[in-house]
């Protein structure tokens, strides 16, 4: 059974016991239309929406965070993988890996603005707040290459700035390090994880992951100077971003496709579709120890694979796809 706090009590809802890493308060359904696979969640924190990547149906349905309220479609993409809402502008950035390009729509009448061209399986995002730039990867298998891009997208002016090429035909998450010109991608096709310097647009060096297969998800803890890199084969890697050298492996379910680090409670996230849980490590008091604690597996539901952190709402959300007798839901939990 589902909880059955409603949801429009998200703001209000008392946060967890301190013994519980999260806490679920709520889930925000979906009409019974929305069906088939997901990909990566968005958020409007300002204007207090959701928003989810249904790739099936070619949509970005809408959620309003308050209510819980389903608001609408964006519709018309052709395979919809990530969202970035530039609150400031309200603008709506989309990646669209079946016709390769990111959409941008205008965030209070929906109107598509601009489509800027990239190759096929344009997917994973970041984004650097200090220049306003989008980094997109996109290519590789599906175009019919062995390189892959990182593209660089000015949102100010919706256009694309240059390709960054990486060998490799399958680039997953990055994570862009605030202190420093450096970025860290997943080089999916080899197992590696690839280090951009984001100014001069150029690989800088790659270190392998030796403890996971298939690394797809990332999260960065810039201050500790830890990456956390996580693999489908189950497990997360911890990565020393001084020295490059990848230090211990946490276990984890398999089938991740998010990571997320908290920098509040210094936690990491990490859902797993495969048995569908949500693995919760506490780092220890020494950030420079490889001693993270496992504090629980958090129920979700099978094929939830997909999270994202909201930490100015004490909230995390995890995806929990449609299955044939029951329509899907944004799942919600309180954060201590």
């Amino acid at each position: 059974m589902r909880p059955t706090i409603p949801v429009f009590l998200l703001a209000f809802a008392s946060i967890a016991p301190a013994q519980q890493p999260m806490t679920p308060v709520g889930p925000v359904p979906m009409p019974a239309a929305i069906q088939g696979r997901f990909d990566h969640l968005g958020i409007d924190v300002k204007g207090s929406r959701l928003f989810a990547a249904a790739e099936t149906i070619h949509q970005v349905p809408v959620f309003d965070l308050k209510s819980g309220a389903y608001l609408r479609s964006i519709e018309n993409i052709d395979i919809p993988h990530a969202i970035f809402v530039r609150e400031d502008l309200n603008r709506i950035f989309i990646t669209d890996g079946g016709v390769g390009a990111v959409k941008v729509y205008d965030g209070a009448t929906y109107d598509l603005l601009a489509t800027i061209p990239l190759k096929v399986d344009s997917d994973s995002i970041a984004y650097d707040p200090s220049t306003h730039q989008l980094f997109v990867v996109n290519g590789g298998g599906d175009a019919k290459e062995p390189f892959s891009m990182v593209s660089v997208i000015d949102t100010d002016h919706n256009v694309k700035l240059a390709d960054i090429k990486i060998d490799g035909d399958t680039l997953e998450a990055m994570a862009i390090d605030p202190a420093s010109d450096l970025m860290y991608v997943n080089n999916a096709a080899k197992n590696e994880v690839a280090v951009v310097n984001r100014k001069s647009r150029s690989l800088v060096t790659s270190w392998p992951v030796k403890l996971g297969q298939r690394n797809v998800a990332m999260a960065l803890d810039p201050a500790a100077h830890r990456l956390f890199v996580a693999s489908r084969s189950g497990v997360i890697s911890i990565f020393d971003t001084a020295s490059g050298k990848e230090l211990a492996a946490l276990p984890i379910g398999k089938g991740v496709d998010d990571l997320a680090f908290d920098p509040v409670r210094k936690r990491l996230y990490a859902p797993c579709g495969t048995d569908g849980l949500i693995y919760v490590y506490q780092q220890p008091p020494d950030p420079q120890s490889s001693d993270y604690t496992l504090l629980d597996k958090v129920p979700a539901a099978p094929g939830a694979k997909n999270g994202l952190l909201a930490p100015s709402l004490n909230r995390y959300f995890v995806v929990v796809p449609p299955h044939p007798t029951t329509a899907g839901a944004i799942d919600a939990y309180a954060l201590p």
